[in-house]
């Protein structure tokens, strides 16, 4: 009843309210106008014949971490045809690049009974895996009433989502009823999930560990592998407003001390790698390139900001020292693992709440350094960039713990397996 009413009230709100929020977010660059009817549930696509699985997430984080689990299972299904849903023009273009044969994206629907129930008519698909945190009561009810398997995998309930959700107990059990499974990214987003009432549970471990490589193009990768030339580096990946000044105050007293330093910072949000630079120049006289105008590192480069897309790969397949960003500033940091997949001796700082179960893990196997501010983080970079011994200790000990992470595919893998007979 309570999820009737909900749809009732949507379609007679979208008129007067969403309408204009969309009409704000188109203004702002946030939807794909060429793409903007797949956003009202209209296909752009036709459905491919035989058995389709739909996976959703919200953004980049959620739609990488699927692709382990897509590739193994196009591997083990040679007729399957798998589709990627997200909301956000970035993981877009990420999966663009990313997704192998026999996969495709399409842009997630607004919440509106009318376009759920036109997405899936059109795209019947046999199975959905919903990667987001975020539930969409529309477009569940409406999967659950064609009767179509649901599984959430990476099921993540937080301490402020969980104390919120208690609240509206009425509300998420009719929710969480939509699932047929619910996989919890550790042992207590399960018990919490189970609390809110969640039918039927697992603990599987979080699939974010069983990230496939990052993409890396051969010749752009030997190009700044010669820029580089051989310079002491590290990369500030992932960074967030502020992060860059907070790090870029203390760059030439770091460069004193290793001389002929090179920063490369990779931000989180690529848009923003003209404001970076253009306040690091200003407030603190680095010399500073750009990669997305092209420019090359020279002798006297301090910062090369690689404001792109889909090229992280590359800097962490280059750099041996790596600060993942989000953690300077109480976002809750982002991901660690990919870095510690290449071998690279990986720094986070004091705010990775959104990481809690994997930064536990880390810990316990001692294959994370954490700082609690910048000037930690810079004597830390230094001791990396100046002690061999201690670089390759923290390195070895990152790799060996991401890559016995990784068996927790093959249990999502057989979980997906029952509901494919």
């Amino acid at each position: 009843m309570l999820l009737k009413l909900y749809k009732a009230v949507l379609a007679i709100m979208y008129p007067l309210a969403l309408n204009r929020y969309i009409e704000k977010r188109k203004k702002n660059g946030k939807e794909d106008l060429n793409r903007f009817n797949e956003r009202l549930g209209k296909a752009t696509l036709s459905r491919p014949k035989g058995k389709l699985i739909w996976m959703h997430g919200a953004s980049v984080g959620e739609s990488v971490s699927m692709l382990p689990l897509i590739s193994k299972l196009l591997e083990l299904y040679p007729d399957l045809h798998i589709m990627v849903t997200t909301g956000t023009v970035t993981s877009a273009e990420i999966m663009a690049k990313r997704l192998p044969e026999r996969a495709f994206h399409q842009y997630f629907p607004l919440e509106h009974p009318l376009y759920a129930a036109r997405f899936i008519r059109h795209w019947k698909p046999n199975l959905v895996l919903w990667f987001e945190s975020e539930f969409w009561p529309a477009m569940l009810s409406t999967i659950k009433k064609r009767n179509i398997p649901l599984i959430l995998v990476n099921g993540r309930i937080s301490n402020k989502s969980f104390r919120r959700w208690q609240q509206f107990e009425f509300a998420i059990r009719q929710i969480l009823d939509c699932f047929t499974l619910c996989l919890g990214q550790s042992d207590e987003d399960t018990r919490r999930l189970q609390v809110l009432g969640a039918k039927k549970t697992a603990s599987l471990g979080n699939l974010k560990y069983a990230g496939l490589p990052l993409p890396i193009d051969a010749v752009k990768k030997a190009e700044m592998a010669e820029q580089f030339s051989g310079r002491p580096i590290w990369l500030v990946s992932s960074t967030h407003d502020d992060e860059e000044s907070k790090i870029g105050r203390f760059l030439k007293e770091l460069g004193q001390k290793v001389p002929n330093l090179l920063t490369v910072i990779a931000p989180r949000h690529p848009h923003r790698g003209v404001e970076i630079q253009e306040k690091l120049i200003k407030d603190y006289g680095l010399d500073v390139a750009l990669r997305s105008k092209g420019e090359k590192i020279t002798p006297s480069t301090d910062v090369y900001v690689a404001d792109t897309i889909g090229e992280l790969g590359i800097w962490y397949e280059l750099i041996d020292v790596v600060f993942i960003g989000g953690s300077l500033i109480p976002h809750g940091g982002q991901n660690f693992m990919e870095p510690s997949r290449y071998k690279d001796a990986t720094i986070v700082g004091p705010h990775m709440f959104n990481f809690t179960d994997a930064m536990n893990r880390a810990r316990n196997a001692n294959a994370i350094i954490e700082v609690n501010d910048v000037l930690e983080l810079i004597d830390m970079v230094y001791k990396l960039l100046t002690d061999k011994a201690l670089l390759e200790e923290k390195s070895k000990l990152a790799y060996d713990w991401a890559t016995s992470e990784a068996k927790v595919l093959d249990g999502i893998v057989d979980t997906v397996k029952e509901y494919l007979k």
